[in-house]
């Protein structure tokens, strides 16, 4: 449960789900075999919480993507999310609550954390107040997300401060600063494990991704402007002419376009433009479109063992896909929330609807 928290936590304030797994999952895996926790079931506790900042934060790409795709504004898609979102997670949390209690310990082997934080303290300051002072840019990412600051300007204005942070607390130059950002962090420890948590790739590391976007955008478009969509989406009438049929098309499509292309940029874009005129023509508010999107295409991303997420995670956490898959419970809950909502109509909104205030008040 702990794992799944404070991934949650740590890809909401950074928007990445594979930032979250490659540090504070790494970190978790060594706690688990300490604990003698089968490793699967803390990998997909991992994944769960990782997860949460791929679909909820303001910094994500592809919460970004789903909200552009769909033609939803991006707050409100958030929002939107929350209602399939929060439920999942609560039962997810539950679930992993009950299995941890099945496992105790009476003597931890703190050997891997103990080597991680030997690795950290020999070539960082870690001071309790420099530790503190390194959460600011976690906390300017907050305080901004919530007074709906662009996006943008929240990433660059949080990065320019945790660039500050480590040139007055850890010593680096602005020109370090610059390299760090464009070609990546690099730093040999002497620790395997800790190696692997700080060398990560800056912007052009992020240029296949970014890439990638722009072909699948590219090639929706086409399929847009073309006619194909549209044609398609004629000949999908039948299961496109109430929500119910609508939604829960839109989200076995999803699914079946991550399997198949191995990405959820295109899981997200692809469907999302071809059904989004099918929401407009039954008067569903366009961020239930966007949350669809979310709700298929980003949460299912890592149960693709051939998918770049799945791969990615299982390489960072040294867990097969098919072997936290059953324990990823957010990946599969959030879906069959989302099948529910379509089933019963509930949160289903329409164009003269709005639900700010019962989403606030979950929210708070």
């Amino acid at each position: 449960m702990t794992a799944a928290i404070i991934c949650s936590i740590a890809s909401m304030c950074t928007g990445s789900s594979w930032t979250t797994g490659g540090t504070f999952g790494v970190a978790f895996m060594g706690i688990s075999i300490g604990l003698g926790i089968p490793p699967a079931i803390t990998a997909g506790a991992v994944v769960s919480g990782a997860v949460i900042g791929d679909k909820l934060s303001p910094l994500s790409d592809s919460t970004n993507l789903a909200a552009g795709v769909s033609e939803a504004n991006l707050f409100t898609h958030i929002k939107s999310m929350l209602y399939t979102t929060v439920p999942a997670f609560i039962i997810s949390l539950v679930i992993y609550t009950l299995l941890g209690m099945k496992y105790s310990a009476s003597t931890i082997d703190t050997t891997a954390v103990d080597a991680i934080l030997q690795g950290i303290s020999a070539n960082f300051n870690v001071t309790p107040m420099y530790a503190l002072i390194s959460l600011i840019p976690l906390l300017s990412v907050i305080i901004m997300a919530v007074k709906k600051v662009n996006a943008l300007a929240a990433m660059v204005i949080a990065s320019l401060i945790a660039m500050v942070i480590a040139i007055v607390a850890q010593g680096y130059s602005i020109l370090q600063m610059m390299s760090f950002m464009n070609y990546g962090f690099g730093i040999e420890t002497g620790v395997a494990d800790v190696n692997k948590l700080l060398n990560r790739g800056g912007i052009q590391a992020m240029m296949w991704t970014v890439s990638l976007g722009y072909l699948g955008l590219s090639y929706g478009g086409i399929l847009e402007k073309t006619g194909t969509l549209e044609s398609l989406l004629d000949k999908m009438a039948g299961l496109t002419r109430s929500a119910r049929n609508l939604i829960i098309t839109h989200i076995i499509s999803s699914i079946v376009v991550n399997f198949i292309s191995a990405s959820q940029y295109v899981a997200i874009i692809i469907p999302g433009r071809m059904y989004l005129p099918a929401y407009q023509k039954l008067g569903i508010r366009n961020d239930v479109a966007s949350r669809t999107c979310e709700d298929s295409g980003t949460v299912t991303s890592p149960l693709v063992p051939w998918g770049l997420c799945g791969v990615f995670f299982t390489g960072a956490l040294g867990v097969g896909t098919m072997e936290y898959l059953p324990y990823a419970f957010l990946c599969y809950l959030t879906p069959i929330v989302a099948i529910i909502y379509a089933t019963t109509g509930k949160f289903i909104w329409k164009n003269d609807e709005t639900s700010d205030s019962t989403v606030e008040n979950i929210a708070k």
